[in-house]
């Protein structure tokens, strides 16, 4: 509790600034409805391109009518919106997106172009509006991508009725969307006849998430809905192993050839689906046993459910869809190629280039007296992850390779289960290492994060963004997470 009182007295600033800011009247410029727009982002890693695919008219606008320019300053993209008569900027929102990332791997880099499906989501405008979207250069700084005029009342923006065959079940109602967070749970790779599974599964999401904080203290502060499409099969795809499965929004494994990464390139279907419900937030439960997920900032988080470190996935991934955070880690192998590029400092909230050591970004919180940056035993942890890493790559490939090759189930899951056996192992000896540093519970600058040894700090010894696990927030990412809520639901 003290640690979360101390994340609180931190947004006294943040709202400070908010309440300085002029304030937009919804009703001057919008209507209670939410413009969809559909593009296609092309491009790699030289350039990028949006053309518009699909607008429509759907329902109520889940956003807070009192918070509509974003300030938070996250995300590689923007979404701006002017009113063309005065020339106000009257919406604006940070994210990332699937291309974003793609844009960061070697195929990209090679000079590989493709295409994926986008979606941004904006109140229903009155007027005629200019709609921009951004992209952050090599510095950070805002540059116009793509800009077009919108009429309301234009015949490209589609009316249509939704999608059919969608269920919704409400699992937490506390208030109008305006001013609550607005969370929709897709389920993925359920059939029809799994309705009680699925039932269940979402409970289980809804209790995990309010017993973490800083969810759990502002658990009034919430909507949680359950979307469901019945998928014709079960599970979802698994390319290495050779596994494909007919589902409704085509979530994978091995996406941008990260074994474990587990996304899904079918936005159109996606956002068909999750249109049922006014939403803030998406998150993507996927009816499969084995370790996977992904979340990627204002766009969507996946997780699996039926895997023993579900729990961790779940709040993980959403820290990072929510709130912006970024990947603590940075023992495990990734697809991307200088994510974070040296001697600029990072958007996300949790991790920092240190460019300043006197004055670094979470200064506020630091433990009195602590070095900067501060020294760990990081040698014999990264010794530790580096034996525990090859391990389990081996095990991984033994799967893969006996599933190509069509072994019986029995024998591959003998294998699972030694992998899964490693898992547990690894992180019983992780946590007890972290545990024992003298440092731990210090908030610091901690060197590794951001998918890199060295140049990049993370604020405490270990976080739920670092390591797997039962474990809190660190004090940094907690603050963040709180603006987040606050904006939505104030």
């Amino acid at each position: 509790m003290k640690k979360l009182l101390i994340c609180l007295s931190l947004l006294m600033l943040f709202q400070a600034f908010l309440s300085s800011q002029d304030q937009l009247k919804f009703d001057d410029f919008f209507l209670n409805h939410t413009l969809r727009i559909d593009y296609y982002h092309t491009g790699d890693s030289h350039q990028e391109f949006i053309s518009i695919e699909k607008m429509y008219k759907q329902g109520t606008w889940a956003g807070n009518p009192n918070q509509l320019i974003d300030h938070l300053n996250n995300g590689r993209y923007y979404i701006k919106v002017y009113d063309i008569k005065s020339g106000t900027l009257i919406f604006s929102k940070g994210f990332d997106s699937y291309f974003g990332e793609y844009k960061t791997t070697g195929l990209a880099i090679k000079g590989v172009k493709k295409t994926f499906h986008e979606t941004a989501l904006i109140p229903y405008p009155k007027n005629k509006i200019h709609f921009r979207i951004e992209v952050r250069d090599r510095k950070n700084q805002l540059q116009s991508l793509f800009e077009r005029q919108i009429q309301p009342g234009s015949l490209e923006i589609h009316r249509e009725s939704l999608t059919g065959g969608v269920t919704v079940f409400e699992l937490v109602k506390n208030g109008t969307p305006h001013h609550k967070v607005d969370l929709a749970i897709v389920a993925e790779g359920y059939q029809s006849k799994e309705l009680d599974k699925l039932k269940r599964d979402l409970n289980r999401v809804v209790t995990i998430f309010f017993q973490q904080e800083p969810y759990k203290t502002f658990q009034k502060s919430f909507n949680i809905s359950g979307v469901f499409k019945p998928s014709q099969q079960s599970g979802c795809d698994e390319p290495r192993r050779l596994i494909y499965k007919n589902t409704s929004i085509s979530a994978t494994f091995n996406s941008m050839g990260s074994e474990r990464y587990l996304l899904t390139e079918d936005n159109k279907s996606l956002r068909d689906i999750a249109a049922h419900v006014p939403y803030d937030a998406l998150l993507i439960m996927i009816n499969n046993q084995r370790y996977g997920g992904g979340g990627i900032y204002n766009f969507y988080c996946t997780f699996t459910i039926d895997n023993q470190w579900f729990p961790y996935l779940l709040l993980h991934e959403f820290g990072h869809s929510f709130a912006g955070l970024a990947d603590e880690y940075y023992t495990s192998a990734t697809s991307y190629n200088e994510f974070y590029p040296r001697g600029i400092e990072p958007l996300e909230p949790n991790i920092t280039t240190l460019l300043n050591p006197d004055a670094p970004k979470w200064k506020e919180l630091l433990t009195p007296g602590i070095k900067i940056p501060t020294p760990w035993n990081k040698k014999d942890f990264d010794r530790m992850q580096k034996e525990y890493q090859q391990l389990r790559k081996e095990l991984n490939q033994k799967i893969s390779r006996m599933s190509r090759q069509g072994f019986p189930e029995a024998r591959i899951a003998k294998i699972k289960e030694e992998s899964e056996k490693l898992s547990r192992e690894n992180a019983k000896k992780i946590d007890h290492f972290l545990i024992n540093s003298p440092y731990n519970g210090k908030l610091g600058a901690f060197m590794g994060a951001g998918y890199s040894s060295e140049g990049l700090y993370r604020p405490m010894l270990d976080c739920i963004m670092f390591t797997k696990g039962k474990k809190p927030y660190c004090q940094v990412c907690e603050a963040a997470i709180i603006r987040v809520i606050k904006m939505n639901a104030e």
